[in-house]
């Protein structure tokens, strides 16, 4: 329950921070002609969401049990890939959100009222397509499908809250780090994401896609039974298996570990590693040339030396031509 509560706050809270932005500005700048528009647009967001949510859980139900577990699966991967895309585009735009949608609530406003409604749906409505996904795939590994509602209460209970966040934010009722705030949530989530991407590989496995599903990693069945209060907390929050795969295990490794590492990584690690050679190799260029040029400098200084010592060399010979032809003069010429 609390890992659907915490997708739940998570999506949830970035979708009520973008519609405070948009109401905020548009009240500030004197245009709240334009703010039914912009309900219009985040009431159809929300409509396509439960919709396409809905869609899921019933269309699903038509299916037989391996093209269950085949959608349930692919889905999960899809749901993992769009949640960590999103977690890490949130860490690194956070800063720049609030000017980035009050630019194209600007350029929206000169176009008019169907601008408004797309700019507001479509600021909406990718948060609310992710929610709806991740919730369900959630959901659907924690095994609601069983008459357990605890994951589904949990998203809405999160939703909820970000719901009254969202309106503590836009009266200005609330001030917390924010950055802070995605950056932990945003690390939680990840662990979540873990666990749903390998309840996705054991669901494939379940319908043949992937093969292994007998090769078990190990078996603490015993230990931690899955009906026990701590199997469902366990269950619930990282979604856990007693009983997972070789590949599950593999999988939740090589997912959970580099992306954390990556994303508490500074912002602009990569970017600042990547230039430091080239940084490096133009320092060295630049170093080289110089003493290049040194070099040819010296060189010109000696060919000047070089010229000016026959420039004088020459004038010698010219006195000494003279001279000669001085001591050549007859005698008789000097009497």
């Amino acid at each position: 329950m609390f890992g659907n509560y915490l997708i739940g706050l998570r999506e949830g809270l970035e979708a009520s921070l973008v519609v405070c932005i948009l109401v905020a500005y548009l009240v500030k700048t004197g245009h709240r002609e334009a703010l039914r528009p912009i309900w219009i647009g985040v009431s159809v967001a929300v409509l396509v969401a439960l919709g396409f949510g809905a869609g899921l859980e019933f269309g699903s139900q038509e299916m037989t049990f391996k093209a269950q577990e085949a959608l349930g699966g692919s889905l999960s991967v899809v749901a993992v890939c769009l949640v960590t895309w999103m977690v890490f585009w949130m860490r690194r735009t956070a800063r720049f959100l609030k000017s980035e949608l009050q630019g194209k609530l600007d350029a929206a406003l000169r176009l008019g009222t169907g601008a408004l409604v797309a700019t507001a749906f479509l600021a909406v409505g990718r948060e609310g397509l992710e929610t709806s996904l991740f919730v369900w795939t959630s959901v659907h590994a924690a095994g609601s499908d069983s008459g357990n509602t605890d994951p589904l209460i949990g998203a809405l209970l999160g939703l909820a809250t970000a719901v009254f966040l969202g309106w503590l934010f836009y009266r200005g009722a609330l001030k917390i780090n924010l950055a802070k705030f995605f950056t932990w949530t945003g690390a939680m989530l990840v662990v979540v994401a873990a666990g749903v991407l390998a309840y996705g590989v054991h669901d494939l496995q379940e319908a043949d896609f992937i093969p292994g599903i007998k090769s078990l990693a190990f078996d603490i069945s015993s230990t931690v039974p899955p009906d026990s209060w701590y199997g469902t907390v366990l269950k619930g929050v990282f979604n856990f298996q007693p009983d997972p795969t070789v590949l599950q295990v593999t999988v939740w490794a090589l997912y959970l570990i580099p992306t954390l590492a990556l994303f508490f990584a500074p912002v602009g690690f990569a970017k600042s590693a990547g230039s430091a050679a080239p940084a490096a190799a133009a320092k060295n260029a630049a170093t080289k040339d110089e003493g290049q040029k040194a070099v040819h400098e010296q060189g010109e200084s000696a060919d000047d030396g070089a010229r000016g010592g026959d420039r004088t060399d020459g004038d010698g010979e010219r006195l000494r031509d003279g001279a000669r032809r001085a001591g050549s003069s007859p005698v008789g010429d000097q009497g």
